[in-house]
């Protein structure tokens, strides 16, 4: 999510609540404020080390830095779109290694979240990369969403009209990923190889997410908290949240993923993250057939034919500078794994 001048808004409180309420005294604890979130996934000072196997318990702000808190509240406060806590350090990672972060727990860490759209932000919108004759942008907005964290439900209230409507709580991380290679430096609001904003609900408690390392000690980062959104992020926002968050992580000497890849009990997934859309279904689809015929022995035109049966493509996003389909399939219908 990047952010948009602010015309319209219900609000709540967006202070955080608490720390986790069951902390790990042998975990990394780390408190992002705004004076220490970074703009960007790249090179910077470690703000913490971690060994293989180490928890990490910290948090997140929201894509807006939590400045908005009240009605009238303007955006010229935000300072970063996407702000990241990071980076961390994991000690023994190195080039051509895959990082394995394991997502523990995540706790949406306010009693509202926040939904905005506006010109040139948006799938249905003219963008920088899709310019079209339109006579009028669409108008600036922002929506305010009350959450009942006991109930994990939260509210839609329509502008317009009277209409109101409860939805299901699925907190997940828009942005999570390491430094890119070759020393370079990406906007927290871009998805690539090395992670970033997919803004995939894939990344979410009890799945597994695999990274490749390119810098030494990897350099973790994550940030821009969702409570909940929908297939694409079609009016370029989901519902905005600071997030607290615990991982575990681990190595994979010596072999390392091309792109983000996720795994839990039921399912291998793979990511897809270009423009235009259909170049982030081939990369998605031959990155999940090239896993079925390393790891579980099926031939690639087996693998092929097969997900072409019973695999699924998810459309997380396709707002962002790039677009991230996540491709999937069932663990039943493959081979033991080799």
């Amino acid at each position: 999510m990047r952010i948009l001048k602010l015309l319209f808004v219900i609000t709540l409180s967006l202070a955080p609540i608490t720390v986790f309420a069951q902390s790990n005294p042998d975990a990394v604890h780390y408190k992002a404020t705004t004076d220490n979130v970074k703009p960007t996934f790249g090179p910077a000072e470690p703000v913490a080390h971690l060994k293989p196997g180490g928890i990490l318990e910290a948090n997140s702000l929201d894509c807006f830095g939590n400045v908005l808190q009240k009605p009238g509240d303007p955006f010229s406060l935000v300072k970063i779109d996407n702000p990241l806590t990071g980076p961390f350090f994991i000690d023994g990672a190195e080039k051509g290694d895959t990082l394995v972060v394991h997502i523990l727990d995540l706790q949406v860490d306010s009693k509202q979240g926040v939904g905005t759209f506006g010109p040139g932000f948006g799938a249905a919108n003219s963008t920088h990369y899709t310019p079209m004759l339109e006579k009028e942008s669409l108008p600036e907005r922002a929506w305010y969403y009350p959450i009942d964290l006991e109930k994990k439900l939260i509210t839609f209230r329509a502008q317009d009209s009277n209409f109101t409507v409860q939805f299901p709580m699925h907190p997940f991380l828009g942005c999570i990923g390491v430094a890119p290679a070759n020393g370079e430096a990406r906007s927290s609001i871009v998805p690539a190889e090395f992670g970033g904003n997919m803004d995939a609900p894939e990344v979410s408690p009890g799945n597994t997410l695999y990274l490749p390392v390119n810098v030494p000690g990897a350099l973790f980062y994550f940030g821009d908290g969702h409570a909940a959104m929908g297939d694409g992020e079609v009016a370029g926002s989901a519902v905005e949240v600071p997030m607290r968050a615990k991982f575990r992580f681990e190595l994979v000497k010596g072999k390392s993923t091309g792109w983000p890849r996720l795994e839990n009990d039921h399912e291998i997934m793979t990511t897809g993250i270009y423009r235009p859309v259909d170049d982030a279904v081939r990369i998605a689809i031959t990155e999940l057939v090239q896993w079925m015929h390393r790891d579980y022995g099926l031939s690639e035109l087996d693998s092929y034919e097969l997900l072409s049966k019973v695999g699924k493509l998810h459309l997380t996003e396709m707002v962002d500078p790039n677009y991230v389909v996540v491709a999937s399939i069932d663990k039943k219908y493959l081979p033991a794994k080799k």
